[in-house]
């Protein structure tokens, strides 16, 4: 049993990390296959693969009144994810995530010729239990990468990060919209209103951040000191 229950017509944080915090993705390849299996699981009805759902015409006529969750936001970082999830059908979250993890799994271990599991146990889920902890939380998801400062192009790994911010400043391709993002933006003036937010909201968290670990290592240095005296 689960202690955070998944009720419909609420919002969740979803997220998990590799096993060992190994990474999940290792190429592009990789990221468009975990986005086609966000979209392709999200339905009522069974799906035994992608790769037989590549045989079906029909695939892309999917009923959006099918869905078992509304995906808000999304980042997907080369050894963890967040997701935002909006829960429709009764037990929806749990078997879109059952259905994404065990699939993706299945595809990333054949690919890389392993054994074993992927994620790092069950995936976590928090309740968002206001707007404002929506409108802030769909901030930090969005621009996660930044605050792992992945997006450096120094960082080798720079290029293993897709997340939902372009959709949602409007700089992404038509076909690449997964998310529904009507009730966040819908809270602003427009989209520059959003993306000024968001920004400022990232800002402050990467403040937090750098000040947590410069105070964690000085603590660090005053502990060892005092050892030595």
């Amino acid at each position: 049993m689960r202690k955070t229950p998944f009720i419909n017509d609420n919002f969740y944080h979803i997220y998990n990390r590799g096993t060992d915090k190994r990474n999940i993705f290792s190429d592009q390849f990789d990221i468009e296959r975990f986005i086609e299996s966000m979209i392709e699981f999200n339905t009522l009805k069974p799906i035994k693969s992608l790769y037989l759902l590549s045989f079906n015409e029909n695939k892309k006529n999917k009923n959006p009144e099918d869905n078992l969750v509304e995906i808000v936001a999304y980042c997907l970082n080369p050894n963890h994810f967040h997701l935002i999830l909006y829960q429709k059908k009764e037990g929806g979250i749990s078997e879109f995530m059952r259905r994404l993890g065990t699939g993706y799994t299945q595809f990333f271990n054949e690919k890389n010729k392993r054994n074993g599991v992927l994620f790092q146990g069950k995936f976590k889920s928090i309740h968002i239990n206001s707007d404002n902890y929506l409108l802030h939380l769909s901030a930090y998801v969005n621009l996660n990468f930044k605050i792992h400062k992945l997006d450096q192009l120094s960082n080798p790994i720079a290029k293993l990060v897709r997340s939902s911010w372009d959709e949602y400043v409007g700089h992404n391709k038509l076909k690449d919209n997964i998310c529904w993002k009507e009730f966040v933006l819908n809270k602003f003036k427009n989209i520059k209103e959003y993306k000024d937010f968001a920004l400022k909201s990232t800002i402050k968290i990467i403040n937090k951040r750098d000040i947590s670990k410069e105070l964690e290592l000085e603590s660090l240095e005053f502990e060892k000191r005092r050892k030595l005296k």
